[in-house]
């Protein structure tokens, strides 16, 4: 079994189609792409993939695999990120991630904190989807990102700084904007905007679960692959979003967002670095994680008092 049978089975998995794989992920043939999947169910000795008139499935075996091939792919691009950066002299520089928009309320409490660690430190910031940026904490890439706690992440750890509501964000001029809170059953026949199960995969869980446990047959009419897409979609389209608390400092005037009745399923964000990673300013923040915390509730209540 080699690399390359892995790279072009987590695309086919990935994409659906050995058609999307072939063209738009791996730039060959489809022939050729069909061959070495074949190759690969040879050598392991079980089917992978289902291939319909609706594309590709997983098998069971193939669903198990695809985690353990990202898993491996991902390890080697650890392994080869750590030689090039052994091979070179390590730039004085610290890299923080952020899941997009949490910038807004942790990087000045960050920055605060570590004034003084990196006077001669060039800080790097990165807003990207949270498995985008546990593959770069994997990889060595990011020093310290804010995200979801991601199962497909090895070597990495997690911390927990905070549990973010859900709330239903919707037009201004929506018929559901003028209550307070917004039941469950409330959301029953409108256009619903998902999410990315790809780049926003643990916030998907957390709606299906919720809509499951309601009773709610909350179909995606339309699909965000990002937080600004989906407050773009719930403007044009007139559709209704749950999305975590935290989006309420992205919205335009045109879009308003109201909380669930009753105990509102909540997602987590956590600090994550890799375990291996021996950054001194990494340890000094880490160890202010608590005093981190206390200062962005700090402003959060100073903000809403004024």
């Amino acid at each position: 079994m080699e690399l390359r049978h892995l790279r072009y089975f987590v695309a086919v998995a990935e994409e659906g189609s050995l058609t999307l794989a072939a063209e738009k992920r791996l730039h060959t043939a489809q022939p050729s792409l069909s061959r070495q999947i074949h190759d690969l169910e040879h050598e392991l000795g079980v089917a992978l993939l289902i291939r319909g008139p609706r594309g590709i499935e997983l098998t069971a075996a193939g669903r198990v695999f695809l985690d353990h091939a990202r898993v491996a792919l991902l390890q080697v691009e650890a392994a080869a990120e750590a030689a090039r950066r052994a091979a070179h002299p390590a730039r004085n520089s610290f890299s923080i991630g952020f899941l997009t928009g949490y910038e807004l309320d942790w990087l000045p409490a960050v920055m605060e904190i570590l004034r003084e660690e990196l006077a001669s430190t060039e800080v790097v910031i990165h807003s990207q989807d949270s498995p985008e940026l546990a593959t770069d904490l994997v990889r060595g890439r990011i020093d310290i990102a804010f995200l979801r706690p991601e199962k497909q992440a090895p070597g990495l750890k997690f911390q927990l700084l905070r549990k973010d509501p859900l709330m239903v964000l919707m037009p201004r001029n929506h018929a559901l904007a003028s209550r307070a809170t917004i039941r469950p059953r409330d959301l029953a026949g409108e256009t619903f905007i998902g999410v990315s199960a790809v780049r926003a995969p643990t916030l998907r869980t957390l709606i299906e679960d919720y809509a499951r446990q309601n009773g709610l047959p909350l179909k995606a009419e339309h699909q965000a692959e990002n937080i600004a897409m989906a407050v773009s979609l719930v403007a044009s389209t007139g559709g209704v979003c749950l999305l975590p608390a935290y989006a309420q400092n992205l919205l335009p005037k045109t879009v308003v967002g109201r909380p669930l009745q009753g105990a509102a399923p909540s997602i987590d964000l956590v600090i994550g670095y890799r375990d291996a990673n021996t950054s001194p300013v990494l340890k000094y923040l880490v160890s202010k994680v608590d005093e981190l915390k206390s200062r962005v509730t700090k402003g959060g209540k100073e903000g809403g008092k004024a």
